[in-house]
């Protein structure tokens, strides 16, 4: 029988200082009507252009916790936890520095800041600094991230 190897790093493969970019999405209306319909977030400034127009950003904005959705599909996409990952274990701190509009285009840049060995899980905790920034590389939003992540199988 052969072994399938997890697309994603196992515990062991993550050094502090590694960087990993993910690839880029478009953030559309179709993305703003779902999350809204998803999560009941029906505020104007997301849902209303009339009314947007006389905000301070003067048209719709993605709601922030869709781009940090958005963010953590980026980072499962980019193969880096795929297979590997056993919990996303918390949010340690998250800032939005600025704005989302539709049609902006988001990536990650993902930084691995710390490891720790968790034996009882067969894995360890990755502490991840994520930045996600736009099409003109702004940082939109960042923080770190803590995740469990399993340890490599043994050999047979």
């Amino acid at each position: 029988m052969s072994k399938h190897r997890a697309r994603g790093l196992y515990f062991e493969e993550f050094k502090v200082g590694q960087v990993y970019i993910s690839a880029g999405r478009t953030i559309t209306e179709g993305d703003i009507v779902a999350f809204a319909g998803l999560s009941g977030d029906y505020n104007q400034i997301h849902t209303d252009a009339e009314f947007s127009k006389n905000t301070l950003f003067g048209q719709r904005i993605a709601h922030g916790l869709l781009v940090t959705s958005i963010a953590s599909g980026l980072v499962n996409l980019s193969g880096l936890i795929e297979g590997t990952v056993i919990a996303f274990r918390e949010i340690v701190s998250w800032k939005f520095n600025k704005p989302v509009f539709i049609g902006d285009t988001v990536h990650v840049r993902t930084e691995v800041v710390e490891t720790k060995a968790v034996k009882r899980l067969n894995g360890g905790a990755v502490d991840l600094e994520v930045n996600v920034l736009n099409q003109h590389d702004d940082v939109v939003m960042k923080g770190i991230w803590k995740a469990l992540i399993a340890s490599k199988p043994e050999e047979e």
